[in-house]
């Protein structure tokens, strides 16, 4: 028997910017997003993990192209997704909605509603970590926000200000590493900006 060392949240870089993220409790295993199936089981058989649940935000096909591989694996896994999404996330067995609170893995969680990147996009937000833990999916990113595909700008600003109203320190794990083409973008727009340039040098 293998002895995990493994803990915490850990990103695992995939496709050309995707990040799927994974959270190690003891044994068990919760993913979020898996863009990708064969890194996620790869990972699970390596460091001998127990798959405990599958964490959606939202429907898009580099989010959950690797669940249903997954489900055929562990085929008792919770997943986690928008339960307005059931057409368009048909493998999920646990749906939630806006605001409702759901344990996992003995930890409470808040589902956040952020529309704006698709019409029912949600986030995974706990307080029950070292430092409070959003997981937002295509909302926001490091310098910049998600795209808006089916909301409206008015929805995604509003998505933002809810996130904004969560606590200073809370770590938020996005989707996507889009931190330099975002502050390039800023910079484009803003090129006198002292704190993009540093945080471009970083």
């Amino acid at each position: 028997m293998k002895f995990n060392k493994v803990r915490g949240i850990i990103g695992l870089p995939v496709l050309t910017d995707n990040i799927i993220w994974l959270w190690v409790e003891d044994k068990s295993l919760v993913v979020i997003d898996p863009a990708l199936s064969k890194p996620v089981k790869n990972f699970i058989n390596k460091n001998n993990l127990l798959l405990d649940s599958i964490l959606q935000t939202h429907h898009h096909y580099d989010h959950i192209g690797g669940t249903e591989e997954l489900i055929k694996e562990w085929p008792n896994v919770k997943v986690i997704a928008p339960e307005k999404e059931k057409n368009r996330i048909p493998f999920q067995n646990y749906p939630v909605k806006d605001n409702e609170h759901i344990k996992i893995l003995n930890k409470e969680f808040r589902i956040i509603e952020l529309k704006g990147h698709t019409r029912a996009h949600i986030s995974f937000y706990s307080k029950d970590f070292e430092n409070p833990i959003l997981f937002v999916g295509d909302t926001l990113f490091s310098g910049g926000c998600g795209r808006i595909f089916e909301g409206t700008n008015e929805q995604m600003y509003k998505s933002i200000k809810r996130i904004s109203k969560l606590p200073f320190n809370t770590k938020i794990y996005c989707g996507h590493e889009y931190t330099k083409s975002n502050l390039l973008w800023a910079l484009n727009l803003y090129p006198g900006n002292k704190l993009i340039q540093k945080k471009l040098l970083e």
